[in-house]
């Protein structure tokens, strides 16, 4: 909604990104009635500036969706959370523990994620891929019926002390007072979610990340502290780790712990336990940044350059377009032209560069003016000399479809102030260092200022 009522009044970019994010804090505080959750999520997520003039709006898009969804849907939480049990510091190190392994299951969540979407695109024809999709969630719901559907029921179970339901009409219901086949189950259910999530995105069900993550994450915490049960020597309450899972769930599947932390905070009233959401988070996100330096949300964006950071310098310089830096007014020869015509072309230009291109428009090399500066006055030499005795081939050559990034450190690299752009072969001009540096500060400028 955001970026279309954007679009619709053709705003810049910033203000594209501000609407942007208005939306998603406005949808987050709407749905999840947790509009701190939501400015926060815009602000580290969609990594908009925090300054007054980007925060009131969000403030008032957040507070006015919340305001809504309790007038139209009452004050009722997503989850209720109420068997709250006291936090005892004797349990940090649990905690910790907690959030090293939603650290690494986050690893596991975003790397299969982004293999079965790969392996569902490769799928042509829709029909295949949803009978694809259909054949593995039947077969995924029939044996984990806790698979189907978001699992905020599943997550209530929990909270509600009555987790051993959550093998009712499941082939494994016979063995539900075995402890080992509970974790079992659970396990199976922590492996085969996000294959579950991708099998229906992937074959063009309507889904997303929030949901599988806190239901992933909750069923985390519950096994983390059914298996520590296990052992017989301390008593973990699996509700209170439950939701220090989804927190720290989210916080490493998103890379946004103060998301994780508020959100999971706001749509549960778990605020009793904000210091074992704040260690589990911490720690988890910690420890997928070892692994995976982007969220399941900007990885793509990263891998073909296009994501955007909290950096106005890398910001600014994503924004440029090669293409829209390339000068053209370069007196162009050919290779068998003489000195000559290379003075004349000399005397037209206000350049010290002439590339040499061939009939078809290849570039064969250059010729530099401080190379030829006594050439020019060897009048004897006009018709003797071809231009082809005097280019050399430079090292270094820009592509239209480089980033400025790349740009930036062919310029530092060669030392030039004038690179060719190439595009297979062929020349299509020059970017200037200057040029280049002044588009740079005005994208600056524009980005920034409030």
């Amino acid at each position: 909604i955001g970026s279309n009522l954007a679009r619709l009044f053709r705003l810049n970019y910033k203000y594209v990104t501000l609407m942007i994010g208005c939306g998603a804090a406005g949808a987050i505080a709407g749905i999840f009635n947790a509009p701190i959750a939501g400015i926060v999520f815009t602000l580290e997520v969609l990594m908009l500036d925090l300054t007054m003039a980007f925060l009131i709006p969000l403030l008032i898009s957040a507070v006015t969706a919340a305001t809504l969804s309790w007038f139209f849907m009452g004050e009722d939480v997503l989850l209720h959370f109420s068997n709250v049990q006291p936090f005892s510091s004797n349990s940090i190190w649990f905690y910790i523990l907690l959030g090293i392994f939603t650290g690494l299951l986050a690893i596991y969540f975003t790397r299969m994620t982004m293999f079965l979407e790969m392996k569902f695109k490769k799928i042509k024809f829709w029909g295949t891929r949803l009978l694809a999709g259909g054949l593995v969630m039947g077969v995924l719901v029939f044996l984990f019926p806790p698979l189907w559907g978001e699992g905020y029921r599943e997550i209530a179970l929990i909270f509600n002390d009555r987790g051993h339901e959550l093998m009712n009409n499941s082939w494994f219901f016979q063995w539900r007072d075995n402890n080992y086949l509970i974790l079992l189950f659970l396990a199976g259910i922590l492996i085969f979610k996000v294959i579950a999530m991708v099998a229906t995105t992937g074959s063009g069900g309507i889904g997303g990340i929030f949901a599988p993550t806190l239901f992933m994450g909750a069923m985390a915490g519950y096994f983390f502290s059914l298996l520590i049960n296990s052992f017989g020597k301390i008593e973990l309450p699996g509700d209170n780790f439950a939701l220090a899972g989804m927190a720290g769930m989210m916080a490493a599947v998103m890379h946004a712990p103060l998301t994780a932390i508020f959100l999971t905070a706001e749509i549960t009233r778990g605020y009793e336990l904000i210091i074992p959401l704040i260690i589990t988070s911490t720690v988890a996100y910690v420890t997928i940044m070892g692994f995976e330096p982007y969220s399941v949300y900007t990885k793509r964006l990263a891998q073909t350059g296009d994501l955007l950071t909290h950096h106005k310098d890398k910001t600014a310089l994503r924004m440029m377009n090669v293409r829209n830096l390339i000068e053209t007014d370069f007196e162009v020869l050919s290779p068998d032209a003489r000195l000559r015509d290379l003075v004349k072309a000399i005397s037209q230009s206000h350049r010290n560069l002439y590339p040499v291109v061939d009939a078809k428009g290849v570039l064969l090399g250059m010729v530099k003016l401080a190379d030829v500066r006594t050439l020019i006055f060897e009048r004897e030499l006009y018709d003797k000399i071809k231009v082809k005795d005097l280019m050399y081939m430079p090292e270094y050559f820009i592509s239209p479809d480089d980033i400025m990034e790349t740009v930036v450190e062919k310029f530092e690299t060669s030392g030039r102030y004038n690179l060719a752009v190439i595009d297979k072969g062929k020349y299509l001009g020059f970017i200037s260092r200057a040029e280049a540096f002044s588009e740079y500060r005005k994208t600056v400028q524009d980005f920034s200022h409030d």
